[in-house]
């Protein structure tokens, strides 16, 4: 113990206690002897109660401390013979050799070990292989074989490896054997447990089966049908029965329209025994089958027998039995009623609902018994349903289409008018009270339109909307085809393209009337999505870009004429007057022929505002011609009146073609007729003026401008002026009246 540690031990009582320098006294000693005997007791009974509670550790440490002596006795003795060999020999060469066998000492016990865990393993492997195969339950052998699947066979390698041992792949092998006498025998369990009848329609299902199998020894149905599901050969051995269930049970309930599905359960000394018999048996009472529900009911019946007593309620079974037999059941239904009850008529579309409705039921019911999964994936019969429909409604298109296309490729518009019927071809237009001339082609045209329409208010949504689209494509396809079929005779003045103009107007006024005449007859969910009145406008412009057309090429070719008369100058001259003449005749001419075209083709009141917009640029161009000669002689005064008189008398009969006539009363070119025709074409009043004022003396001219005449007629000061400048000589009055005529506001 230290100085200082010994110091504490005493009391602290005299000032010089802490002084390590201070020598101590007796009794200080005996103090100390003292103290020091008591701790050091009281050190020796902690020890001893230490050593008391922990006996057991102090023991084993006790004990590895004397074995790690001893290691280090027989690893130093070890040792000393390693290094014998080099006592003798001062060469450090033998030091690589020795330690180089004992590397190759070591590897080798590695890989006997390894040998000896694989040999373990094997061991094993093949006692659990025995185990299984004299195991009796199958569930028991299967669940064996399961069991030992991922020790023999690696997924990642689909098979035996080369670099296995020859005994793993016997292993395997005799693996592989064992399953398959476990699912070839359990199969013929589960076979051996049914019997069909050799003439069909009926079947014996039995609890346990009639013989016994070298691997099965019999076992139950369910149990056999257990233990291929553990072994995932379920399908292996539901395949014969699914077969057999289709050729003896399903083919005869769906191709036989009068048959029954009878179920019969019989119990024979237990459930173990129970026998269940299913038959398809005729049935004298014939029921109405045209929505299938017959049909699908004696499936359905079918497949419940099999869910019970086949499958015993198992939906993993059930779904099993369904993979195997789903595709052939869809397949005949299909076969022998589905695709004999597609209709051909629209008419009957509403009557095969009653079939969709029915087929969308009975797959809702094979669902409900999970004998269909919930995802709709295996729906074919749904689905064939209604591609019946879709197919059905897009056939209906096409054949509409090409109905449309040749009537109106064939159709012979160079002669629309040599028809027998003439009659049939003017119609009323739906919001004018007019008539007018259509084609015979927008006629069936608009019949194909009409029946596609009526057979979408007679069918579902789904076709309906087809039939529309087949209305709507009718309609353009007049659109499309005409204008470029017509070309040439729109680009010229023709009858047909007055036709073409009123097929446009027709059908523009029939498609605004389409949507008040059908609408509320089509189903509820197409009355706001299928409109026509998109397209009114689109035919109501076409007729309008068809008829300016015409318009603008009959002023051309009228106004052509026109110009051979070079400005009517010098008619008192001969030649030149009977040039001017024959101008005026050519033009009276080309608008009598255009009169005889529009007024038996176009709506009157179109005929009327055409006619006149024509007429107007006519007598225009005329008057602007002669109020721009410089210098009439007076006998050329009475050439060019001549010349007024013979037009407004040569289209006497096309001006009382545009005079309303209301009464039926024969038309007569009276004061009145005038009248209203100077208020349909306003330039005409003014080329009837013109004659007047060319006969007319200086002062007459002068009051009738003052008094507004001429001005109500069309004509402006500086007309007025530059007539009297050509017609009358330089002169005071001349020139007085031109101030007045210049002076007087218009």
């Amino acid at each position: 113990m230290a100085a200082d540690d010994v110091r504490e031990l005493l009391l602290s009582t005299t000032a010089d206690a802490s002084d390590p320098s201070t020598p101590l006294s007796a009794p200080d000693l005996r103090l100390l002897i003292d103290r020091l005997r008591l701790r050091s007791d009281r050190l020796h009974a902690s020890a001893l109660s230490f050593a008391a509670s922990h006996r057991g550790a102090l023991a084993s440490s006790l004990a590895r401390a004397a074995s790690t002596a001893d290691s280090a006795a027989s690893l130093e003795s070890s040792l000393d013979s390693a290094l014998a060999p080099l006592a003798s020999s001062p060469d450090l060469s033998d030091l690589k050799a020795l330690a180089d066998r004992l590397l190759a000492a070591r590897q080798e016990l590695a890989e006997r070990q390894e040998h000896l865990a694989a040999a373990s393993t094997i061991a094993s492997l093949a006692a659990r292989l025995r185990e299984a195969r004299a195991a009796t339950n199958p569930l028991d052998t299967a669940a064996a074989a399961v069991e030992l699947k991922p020790l023999l066979i690696d997924p990642e390698r689909s098979g035996s490896g080369q670099d296995d041992p020859v005994v793993f792949g016997l292993l395997r092998s005799d693996w592989e054997q064992l399953v398959d006498e476990l699912q070839v025998g359990l199969a013929k369990n589960v076979e051996e447990c049914m019997e069909f009848a050799v003439e069909g329609g009926k079947v014996v299902v039995s609890a346990t089966p009639r013989g016994s199998s070298s691997r099965t020894h019999g076992v139950e149905l369910p149990v056999a049908l257990q233990a291929l599901e553990t072994i995932d050969a379920l399908d292996y051995g539901m395949a014969k029965i699914a077969d057999l269930m289709i050729k003896h049970i399903l083919v005869p309930a769906i191709s036989k329209i009068d048959v029954a599905v009878s179920v019969e359960v019989l119990e024979e000394g237990g459930p173990k025994h129970s026998v269940s018999v299913l038959s398809v048996v005729p049935s004298e009472e014939l029921k109405d089958n045209k929505d299938c529900s017959n049909l699908y009911s004696r499936i359905i019946d079918v497949i419940k027998f099999v869910r019970k007593f086949i499958c015993t309620e198992n939906s993993k079974w059930v779904q099993s039995f369904a993979k195997l037999t789903w595709p052939r059941i869809s397949d005949l239904v299909i076969t022998h009623f589905l695709s004999k009850a597609v209709p051909n008529e629209a008419s009957k579309l509403i009557e095969f609902q009653d079939v969709v409705r029915s087929t969308a039921e009975f797959e809702n019911v094979l669902r409900s018994m999970m004998f269909l999964l919930p995802d709709r994936k295996d729906g074919k019969l749904t689905q064939f349903v209604d591609d019946v429909e879709v197919h059905f409604a897009v056939r209906k298109r096409s054949e509409i289409l090409v109905k449309a296309r040749n009537i109106l490729v064939q159709y012979d518009y160079d002669n629309p008018l040599e028809s027998g019927n003439r009659g049939d071809s003017v119609v009323d237009l739906l919001f004018l009270p007019e008539k007018c001339f259509t084609s015979k082609s927008a006629l069936l045209l608009m019949e194909l339109v009409h029946g596609a329409l009526k057979d979408a208010s007679l069918s579902s949504a789904r076709v309906a909307k087809e039939f529309c689209f087949a209305a709507r494509d009718v309609l353009l396809l007049y659109k499309a085809i005409v204008p470029v079929q017509l070309e040439k005779q729109l680009d010229s003045i023709s009858q047909v393209a007055a036709i073409v103009h009123n097929d446009f107007y027709h059908l523009s006024q029939e498609i605004i009337g389409l949507a008040f005449q059908y609408r509320a007859d089509f189903p509820i969910d197409l009355q706001k999505q299928v409109v026509f009145v998109d397209l009114a406008p689109i035919f109501s412009q076409m007729a309008e870009v068809v008829l300016r057309r015409q318009i603008q090429l009959a002023i051309d070719t009228i106004s052509e004429a026109i110009d051979g008369a070079d400005g009517f100058q010098n008619t008192h001259q001969p030649q030149h007057y009977e040039s001017a003449k024959f101008c005026i005749e050519q033009a009276v001419f080309i608008l009598e022929k255009i009169r005889i075209m529009w007024e038996s083709i176009l709506p009157k009141s179109t005929y009327r505002k055409s006619m006149c917009h024509v007429l107007g640029s006519v007598f225009s161009r005329i008057t602007r011609d002669m109020l721009l000669i410089d210098d009439m002689a007076a006998e050329e005064t009475l050439q060019l009146q001549g010349l007024v008189h013979l037009a407004l008398e040569n289209l006497s009969s096309l001006f009382l073609s545009l005079v309303e006539n209301d009464d039926g009363s024969t038309k007569f070119l009276d004061h009145d007729t005038w009248i209203q025709l100077d208020g349909t074409v306003p330039s005409l009043k003014k080329f009837r003026k013109l004659a007047e004022l060319l006969d007319m003396s200086l002062k007459s001219i002068t009051a009738a401008w003052e008094s507004g005449d001429l001005v109500s007629c069309g004509f402006t000061s500086s007309e007025v002026q530059n007539f009297v400048k050509a017609i009358f000589a330089d002169s005071p009055l001349r020139k007085e009246c031109l101030g007045w005529i210049a002076r007087t506001p218009t």
